[in-house]
C-alpha cells in the first residue's frame, strides 16, 4: 500500500512536471495573441487577428499544401510497409528473418546527420532533389525501420492460438491479415500513424537538405523562411507557431484513446 506521505509527493512532483511542460505552451500561446510585437505578454488587450496577419505575411497557403503532399503521402505509404513487414516479419516467419530485421534496425540505430551528405548526392543523381518524390521516399525510407520493428512487435503479441485456429477454419493468409490480425492490433497502427504524422510534418532538417524549391517546401522551412523575415515580430512568429502545431494536437486530441491503448498494450513485446 503506497502512504499518504507518498501520494502527496507523487502528486506534488507530477504537478510540477506540469507546469514546467505546460508553461512554455501557455506562453507561446499568450504571446501569440499579444499585441506588443517584442514578445511581452498583453493579455487585457488580446488580438486574434495575428494568427491571420502571421498566414498572410508568411504566405502559408502553398507551404501547408506542400506539407499535406508529403506528410499525407509519406504516412500512408510507410504505414502499409509497416503492416506488411511487421505482419511478416511476426506472423509468417520468412526466410532468413534472423538477418534481414537486424538489418532493417540499422534504420533506427544509424542517426540521420551520418547519411545525410551521401543521401544528398544519390536523390541528386538521381534528380530527386526540389521534388515531392525525392522528400516522401526519403521520410519513407526514414520511417519504415521503426515501423518494421513497432508493427512485429505487435504481431507477436497476439496470441499463436488465434492464428492458428483460423488456418483451421481455411482463412489464408490475406484473410487472416485482414479480418484476424489488423482489428486486434489497431492500437498499434494508430499509434505509429501518429508518431509518423508528428516525425513527418515537423521534419525541417531533411528537407532543409533536400527541398530547396519554394513550390516544393513543407510548413516548417516556411516558418524558417518566415523568421528570418519578421525576426522582431515575436508575436506574429509565436502565432505562425501555433499555426503549425496545430494539424499535430488536433490528431493526438482525435487519436488520443487510440494512442494511449496502443503505448500501454502489448504492442512493444516480442
Amino acid at each position: 500500500m503506497i502512504s499518504t506521505r507518498e501520494k502527496v509527493f507523487n502528486y506534488a512532483f507530477l504537478t510540477v512536471l506540469a507546469v514546467a511542460v505546460l508553461f512554455p505552451v501557455v506562453w507561446i500561446l499568450g504571446v501569440a495573441v499579444s499585441p506588443d510585437i517584442s514578445g511581452t505578454l498583453d493579455l487585457g488587450n488580446v488580438q486574434w487577428s495575428n494568427f491571420a496577419e502571421a498566414w498572410r505575411q508568411a504566405d502559408f497557403s502553398q507551404y501547408l499544401k506542400s506539407s499535406l503532399i508529403i506528410t499525407g503521402t509519406a504516412v500512408t505509404i510507410s504505414t502499409v510497409l509497416a503492416i506488411f513487414s511487421g505482419y511478416a516479419f511476426g506472423v509468417l516467419g520468412v526466410v532468413g528473418e534472423k538477418l534481414l530485421f537486424p538489418l532493417m534496425l540499422f534504420g533506427v540505430m544509424i542517426p540521420m546527420e551520418a547519411i545525410t551528405v551521401p543521401l544528398y548526392y544519390d536523390f541528386q543523381s538521381q534528380g530527386l532533389t526540389d521534388t515531392y518524390q525525392g522528400i516522401i521516399l526519403a521520410h519513407v525510407g526514414t520511417g519504415v525501420s521503426f515501423g518494421a520493428f513497432w508493427m512485429r512487435a505487435a504481431f507477436r503479441s497476439v496470441p499463436a492460438s488465434i492464428g492458428e485456429s483460423a488456418q483451421v477454419d481455411g482463412a489464408g493468409t490475406w484473410t487472416m491479415l485482414w479480418r484476424i490480425y489488423l482489428p486486434i492490433v489497431r492500437p498499434a497502427v494508430s499509434t505509429f500513424v501518429l508518431l509518423n504524422f508528428m516525425w513527418t510534418w515537423n521534419d525541417y532538417f531533411l528537407s532543409l537538405i533536400l527541398v530547396s524549391d519554394p513550390a516544393h517546401q513543407p510548413l516548417t522551412l516556411g516558418l524558417g523562411a518566415f523568421s528570418g523575415r519578421y525576426l522582431v515580430h515575436i508575436n506574429l512568429l509565436a502565432a505562425a507557431a501555433v499555426l503549425i502545431s496545430i494539424p499535430v494536437v488536433g490528431l493526438y486530441v482525435f487519436c488520443q484513446r487510440q494512442f494511449i491503448r496502443g503505448m500501454l498494450s502489448g504492442a512493444v513485446k516480442g
